[in-house]
């Protein structure tokens, strides 16, 4: 018998993936195998290769749920797990979760008590996600999602975040612990570096409530005012203190604007519908300090963006992007969703 090496298999991987003729993805497939036979070869710890092997499985199960509904729009919320239903904040958090649903959003919250079953109750189960984590003292899902095919397990926390932020179309936080911050300042840090999509993130309080307003004093004495961040990135969240501007606010997010994507050396703006007059001229003043070089321009699909049928009939606009001020080209999306 031929001593099997890992040029063999290898071989044999190639001669498979030949065999998936017509598989839009079957190169990084291969490059994924590939992956896991070096692995193999290098003998890692029993350890390392419990937490490799946990995480391609938990995030094969999210993604393989999730691309269910790709089709709609989904908002997380997070807030403290510490508020009965009898809080305010629990309220407040039950009536967003169902004004949500109503205008065609479903929801992602953490599936435990507190806020995140405030959210799941207000949205009900068929147009609610539950992404829970496992935890030493045992966090159970909340009765309105328990049971549910949605409701997803994680035994880590790094894949379940991984969730909140790819799946969602807007971020929602109202007051809670650590577990709220930690959520918050991810949703930032990936906004602000361009690690994720640029979504709303929304900050509710009650209305006279101060917990959102000490954090913002702390933010522009102690981040902005020594230099830790930008004027400008303070444009990536806002704070509201009443549900129908939540809900507002995500709708005039995606009044105009549908979505990004980099193609080649340009970043593409995908739209709802074509710009009025004047509007590019406008962008291209107000702006020109995001651009790399060249102008913003109206433009047609390009031949890489055919991978996403579904977006190939919107208006576009396309720049080359500094990649660096992803706070700036939140104001630019922000001035196009108001344009009338």
């Amino acid at each position: 018998m031929p001593k099997v090496t890992l040029a063999s298999i290898e071989a044999q991987v190639a001669e498979w993936l030949k065999a998936q003729s017509g598989h839009a993805n079957e190169n990084l497939i291969g490059e994924m195998l590939r992956t896991v036979l070096k692995i193999a070869q290098e003998d890692p710890s029993r350890g390392d290769l419990k937490i490799l092997n946990r995480t391609l499985k938990e995030l094969r199960q999210a993604f393989k749920i999730f691309s269910l509904y790709s089709s709609v729009r989904k908002v997380s919320i997070f807030g403290s797990t510490r508020v009965d239903e009898s809080d305010p904040y629990y309220v407040a958090a039950k009536d967003l979760g169902q004004r949500l649903v109503e205008k065609g959003f479903m929801i992602i919250t953490g599936a435990g008590p507190g806020v995140m079953q405030a959210g799941h109750e207000g949205a009900g189960r068929e147009k609610s996600f539950g992404v829970n984590i496992r935890l030493p003292s045992v966090q159970k899902p909340n009765r309105f999602i328990r049971g549910d095919p949605k409701l997803i397990n994680f035994h880590f926390f790094f894949t379940r975040k991984l969730l909140f932020v790819k799946e969602a179309d807007a971020v929602v936080f109202f007051p809670g612990g650590f577990g709220t911050h930690d959520e918050l300042l991810e949703a930032l840090t990936l906004a602000q570096t361009g690690k994720s999509q640029l979504v709303p993130i929304v900050l509710v309080d009650l209305p006279g409530g101060s917990y959102w307003k000490a954090w913002l004093e702390f933010v522009k004495e102690c981040l902005l005012g020594r230099g830790y961040i930008s004027e400008r990135d303070l444009s990536l969240f806002n704070i509201v203190y009443d549900v129908d501007e939540v809900v507002d606010e995500i709708r005039l997010f995606y009044r105009n604007y549908h979505s990004y994507r980099f193609v080649r050396q340009d970043l593409v703006i995908r739209l709802n519908h074509p710009l009025a007059p004047g509007l590019v001229e406008k962008l291209n003043r107000d702006f020109a300090d995001i651009l790399s070089g060249g102008e913003i321009q109206e433009t047609e699909p390009f031949p890489e963006e055919s991978d996403d049928p579904g977006t190939l009939h919107l208006p576009r606009l396309r720049f080359q992007f500094n990649r660096e001020d992803f706070a700036g080209l939140r104001q630019m999306i922000d001035v196009i969703n108001r344009a009338e």
